[in-house]
This record gives structure tokens, C-alpha cells and sequence, in this order.
């Protein structure tokens, strides 16, 4: 049997620095461009990459109850989580060429201990789902709390994990 040189691929998981912040944006640009993009409005699009701006995710880093974590593999950055006041997934990306690794689920694995690490009483976690992922948070075992809505643009389904019963 013959594997390629991604199967093989050593992952290093771990906090971004900012040195990487520039990467981290345009692996999320290049994934949400190819998947989540053509699902949007112009106006969801131009709202959307105002959030990915280096700038913004800089600025978003600076409080203590928001981070970023990145998974990196062959030499670049593959995977990347975001999550804000400890209990709210804001971005979860992974490059195309890496799905179906386990690669999401490992990020979303280590921002939760992270996550209880800071707050152990937390007992649960939302996330503001794009249409494409909804599959991937309800393998996570994310499940729907209202129907999919639109703000500026931004298509998303309201979705909380109950972590007392995934701990």
C-alpha cells in the first residue's frame, strides 16, 4: 500500500503567535472562499473577510478570553480554531487538501480543555454555524437551537454544545 506524503504528515497543534496571524488569515480566506463564499450575499462576503483582516484578529486577540489555535502540517498552517469569551466558536477552518483527518476535531478537543481549563463550571459552548459546516459541528456534537438566520449578510445556524455530557 502506497501513502502519501500528507497521510504522513507530522501535525503540530498549539496557540498561534502573532507572527502566524497573517497565515492564519489567508488559510481562512482560501477555505471560506472555495466553500463557504458561494453561499453568501457580496454584502456577506466584504463582512466576512472584515473579520479576517490581520488587523481585526490582532485586535480580538488582545482580551484574556479569546484565543486562537492552529493545526500545522508540511509547513504551513492547516487548521485553525477561534474562540471568543471561552465559550463560543467563532471560526473553525481547515484547508481542503487536510479534511477528513480528524484535524477539526482535534482543534475543537484542545480549545475546549483549554476553555475548562480557564472556566471549570462551563457547561456549555455555541457557535454561529455557516451552512456548510453544520455537518461538521453536529459530528461534534454541536445540535441546532433556532433556524438559520441572516446579520449583515452572514448566513448562519445558532447551534450549543452540552459539555457536561461529551467530558
Amino acid at each position: 500500500m502506497i501513502t502519501s506524503k500528507r497521510a504522513r504528515a507530522r501535525m503540530e497543534f498549539g496557540p498561534i503567535s502573532s507572527a502566524e496571524v497573517p497565515e492564519v488569515c489567508k488559510l481562512v480566506e482560501k477555505v471560506f472562499m472555495q466553500f463557504e463564499a458561494p453561499e453568501y450575499s457580496a454584502e456577506g462576503i466584504i463582512e466576512f473577510m472584515k473579520y479576517i483582516r490581520p488587523e481585526a484578529v490582532r485586535e480580538r486577540q488582545l482580551g484574556g478570553l479569546h484565543f486562537i489555535l492552529r493545526c500545522r502540517a508540511d509547513g504551513k498552517i492547516v487548521g485553525v480554531i477561534e474562540v471568543r469569551n471561552l465559550d463560543h466558536v467563532c471560526l473553525l477552518f481547515v484547508d481542503a487538501d487536510y479534511q477528513r483527518k480528524g484535524i477539526a476535531r482535534r482543534l475543537w478537543q484542545d480549545a475546549l480543555r483549554k476553555c475548562l481549563d480557564r472556566v471549570p463550571s462551563l457547561t456549555q459552548v455555541s457557535v454561529n454555524s455557516s451552512p456548510y459546516a453544520i455537518s461538521v459541528y453536529e459530528k461534534l456534537g454541536f445540535k441546532a437551537v433556532k433556524e438559520e438566520q441572516v446579520v449583515n449578510g452572514i448566513r448562519f445556524t445558532p447551534m450549543v454544545i452540552d459539555i457536561r455530557e461529551k467530558v
